[in-house]
């Protein structure tokens, strides 16, 4: 066979087999009875029947696409509709939807991070935000997991320059607020003090907390009085909690015309679709009508955790709906995924690259809707099926 200029990959792809780290696409049935602890459907809501039903007639009105980016013609009134309503939602002067929870983080971090200015990123962040900050202007400096006092030095020795922070030389900080991998949360109050000591602005990706933390599931900066700052920026997903597609970044005004002047993402990328619009909006309006729905998904998690420590597996305490479960090896990590499949319950599997320790895990994502009896099932499947 003739070479190509694209032989070297065969012999990328054979170092990723031997080394257990293979991935495929397994299309999903539309009616799998597979128990399902994989999926974000926090709430329950991706099927719920207002939700759907508000999907189709987004689509019957407004048509199966956005046609164009939103500063064309992919703005509807419906966008700016749910726009309206996440901002009051979640206590923020604006918000901007966007096609993905990954091109909002794109957006806010390319267009807050200009050159010359510093981003501080927590070693557990999401890929979203780590290519945010690749991709932006400024210099990014890591910081380790959840470290305040870190971050605290990071903002000193930029403040420490030639001109101060807030003029030319803006910094950001950026984290998850529930982080993707162990479920654990930041240090949000902390953070902001840190922040707020060396004039930096905070950015906060709320995809693991919006819906599931706080009293109504307005999310973890609302939860702890961070929703409204000035110097705060919130990004999210609808394709989480609110069952849908898409993704937003609330924060103060000047910030959201800010993006849709600069960002990218916004100007380039075609808006979302009206449908995903319709079901997050219709979402959104079940969680303020059902606020316990958060407390439920917690409740899940919980429960998950205290039966799989007590049957003597290693898992991570969830800080709000995910649940990860260590695995001695990814391809361990493998084979365990796939036998708790096969035995009817569908759960996550996280192994190197996309685990920033290299520990391989079983990740779990509780739902508000799972019954005792399915938590049941669910941690006798994965005790049974625990690698010996």
């Amino acid at each position: 066979m003739a070479a190509t200029p694209f032989d070297w990959i065969d012999a990328t792809a054979q170092r990723r087999h031997a080394a257990g780290l293979h991935r495929a696409l397994r299309p999903r049935p539309a009616d799998s009875a597979l128990l399902d602890l994989a999926g974000n459907d926090y709430l329950g809501l991706t099927r719920h029947p207002e939700v759907t039903g508000a999907a189709a007639t987004a689509a019957r009105r407004w048509g199966g696409g956005a046609t164009g980016s939103r500063l064309v013609t992919g703005s509807t009134a419906l966008h700016a509709e749910l726009e309206a309503e996440l901002a009051a939602f979640c206590g923020t002067q604006a918000a901007l939807v966007l096609a993905s929870g990954y091109a909002a983080n794109l957006a806010a971090l390319t267009a807050l991070a200009p050159h010359g200015s510093l981003i501080v990123s927590d070693a557990g962040n999401h890929a979203s935000l780590i290519d945010g900050c690749r991709l932006a202007r400024g210099t990014v400096q890591v910081v380790p997991h959840r470290d305040v006092e870190a971050v605290t030095k990071a903002l000193a020795t930029h403040a420490g320059g030639p001109e101060p922070i807030g003029t030319a030389r803006p910094a950001v900080v950026v984290t998850d607020s529930v982080f993707s991998v162990d479920g654990d949360a930041a240090p949000l109050s902390p953070l902001a003090a840190a922040c707020r000591a060396a004039g930096a602005g905070l950015v906060v990706d709320d995809a693991h907390g919006f819906g599931v933390l706080g009293e109504r599931g307005q999310g973890a900066p609302a939860a702890v009085g961070l929703a409204g700052a000035d110097d705060v920026v919130i990004t999210l997903t609808l394709s989480k909690a609110l069952g849908s597609q898409g993704g937003v970044v609330l924060g103060p005004a000047r910030v959201i015309d800010h993006l849709v002047n600069c960002a990218r993402t916004v100007i380039f990328d075609t808006g979302l679709a009206p449908a995903a619009v319709g079901a997050a909006r219709a979402a959104l309006g079940v969680l303020r009508r059902e606020p316990e729905r958060a407390a439920a998904a917690r409740a899940v998690a919980t429960e998950l955790h205290r039966r799989l420590t007590d049957a003597g597996l290693t898992a991570a305490r969830p800080d709000a709906a995910v649940v990860s479960v260590h695995a001695p090896s990814p391809e361990a990590a493998v084979r365990w995924a796939a036998d708790c499949r096969a035995a009817g319950v569908a759960v996550g599997c996280f192994r190197p690259p996309s685990v920033p320790d290299d520990i391989s895990r079983l990740r779990l994502t509780a739902r508000a809707d799972v019954t005792q009896e399915e938590i049941g099932t669910a941690v006798r499947t994965i005790v049974a099926t625990a690698p010996r």
